[in-house]
């Protein structure tokens, strides 16, 4: 059966980010996505113009209506940017199967997306997900402490993410120097995630899409850590092929449907890519 994969998130209008990112990641992955829309965002690919909150009453009347119809195999919930929509999503998390929160705080572009006294009803959160995958800065806030500087800051951050409660975390290394490595650490210990690192601007969405793809993922895979690998794999290819793109002036998308797109291409005689 094809998986049922839901996101809970923001729109993003350049799509590269948000719930237009989650979709893509899913369906470029085999999966079916579905979407519950938490916020309006004025945004490209330079930066956040604005954030209008979609009320709490609609959020909660969009997960009722769905999930009356649909059980998700699995459910990716990004951005929830204050206490009461926190709350809201809290209470459907039951009945939202394998969850993958993306604890997100700042946009790509440096932007604020969580208001500050959120954060405890974030960190709260996180205890109730099956999966937390935050970078650097995030785990920091989440712990409340100064931000890793290395491998080995990041590995003692993700066990500390686990004492408080959170059964799962993927703390993601994109802004240390080097190999792209993560930190995956759940109750039998931790692993290093490794993938080459792409030199590009266009990074923008990372987040969104490495979440979303362990969603859609996770339901064909016999373990969590099988899942995660293989998300970070497809979203190292994503960004290797982001260079392709040519959308905006700022941290442009990385290529979700680069494999598909270039076999379309393939196929297609006289390929635009040779004139």
């Amino acid at each position: 059966m094809i998986p049922r994969v839901l996101t809970i998130a923001g729109s993003d209008p350049s799509g590269g980010a948000g719930l237009q990112a989650d979709l893509k990641s899913m369906s470029a992955l085999g999966a079916y996505g579905m979407s519950v829309v938490t916020a309006l965002t004025a945004q490209s690919t330079t930066g956040v113009t604005g954030v209008l909150n979609v009320p709490e009453d609609f959020v909660r009347a969009q997960l009722d209506t769905l999930l009356d119809d649909v059980a998700p195999d699995a459910t990716k919930i990004g951005m929830l940017s204050t206490t009461g929509l926190i709350g809201v999503v809290s209470e459907y998390l039951p009945r939202l199967g394998s969850t993958v929160l993306d604890p997100v705080m700042v946009a790509t572009s440096g932007d604020r997306l969580l208001e500050e006294e959120a954060v405890q009803a974030l960190r709260e959160l996180c205890t109730r997900a099956d999966l937390i995958t935050p970078n650097m800065p995030e785990a920091a806030v989440l712990l409340d402490e100064a931000e890793a500087v290395d491998v080995d800051g990041m590995v003692d951050q993700a066990r500390a993410l686990l004492d408080l409660g959170i059964p799962r975390a993927l703390l993601k290394g994109g802004h240390l120097a080097g190999e792209a490595t993560d930190v995956y650490a759940d109750a039998d210990g931790v692993e290093l995630l490794t993938a080459p690192r792409t030199e590009t601007r266009n990074t923008h969405g990372t987040g969104c899409t490495l979440s979303s793809a362990i969603a859609a993922l996770r339901p064909r895979r016999a373990v969590w850590l099988e899942a995660v690998r293989d998300a970070k794999t497809y979203l190292a290819s994503a960004i290797a092929h982001a260079d392709e793109l040519a959308v905006g002036h700022g941290h442009g998308p990385v290529h979700h449907f680069h494999a598909l797109w270039d076999q379309h291409l393939d196929e297609q005689p006289g390929d635009p890519r040779q004139s």
